[in-house]
C-alpha cells in the first residue's frame, strides 16, 4: 500500500484505504480494527494522503505529508509521546519535525490529526512508513559501490 492509496474524508475521523471507484462516489475501508466499508459521494469531500501537504515559509509554500510522516518515523519510530499534549507541545513538535512550517496556517489541532493519522499508519499499514527508508538505504548502498570502484 501506498499514500496514494489512503484517504481522509471531510467530517469523519481517521483513514481509508480506497478500495475502487463505484457509480456513485468511492468505495472505501477504514483503516482500524472494525475494518467497516463506505461508498463516498461526491457531496462528501475525499483527501488522498498523497496530495496533502503542510504549510511552509519555503519558497514552494508546502511540504509533502509523505515526507512529513517520513521524518516523524524516521526521529520517532513510533513514539512520538505527544498524548494528552498542550497546544505548545503540539507546535514545539512541528518544529522539530518541520522548522520551516508556517505557525499561522498550521494549527495545533492539524498537529494533533497529523500525529494521529501517523500512529494510524505504523499500527494498520507500517510497510507505508518504511518504503522511503528501504529506498534511501538502497540508493546510500548503491552509491558506496559506485565510489568504490572508482
Amino acid at each position: 500500500m501506498e499514500f496514494k492509496d489512503i484517504a481522509t474524508v471531510s467530517g469523519k475521523p481517521g483513514l481509508y484505504k480506497v478500495l475502487k471507484p463505484s457509480r456513485s462516489g468511492v468505495i472505501l475501508e477504514s483503516l482500524d480494527e472494525k475494518k467497516g466499508k463506505l461508498v463516498v459521494g461526491a457531496a462528501q469531500r475525499v483527501s488522498l494522503l498523497s496530495e496533502i501537504s503542510i504549510y511552509t515559509l519555503t519558497e514552494e509554500g508546502a511540504s509533502p505529508l509523505q515526507d512529513i510522516m517520513y521524518k516523524i518515523e524516521k526521529e520517532f519510530q513510533g513514539d512520538t509521546g505527544l498524548e494528552g499534549a498542550d497546544k505548545e507541545e503540539y507546535q514545539a513538535f512541528m518544529k522539530h519535525i518541520l522548522p520551516e512550517f508556517d505557525e499561522e496556517r498550521v494549527y495545533a489541532s492539524d498537529v494533533k490529526k497529523l500525529i494521529n493519522w501517523y500512529h494510524i499508519l505504523r499500527d494498520q499499514c507500517p510497510e507505508v512508513l518504511e518504503e522511503k527508508a528501504a529506498e534511501e538505504t538502497d540508493s546510500k548502498e548503491e552509491e558506496n559501490k559506485i565510489d568504490e570502484s572508482v
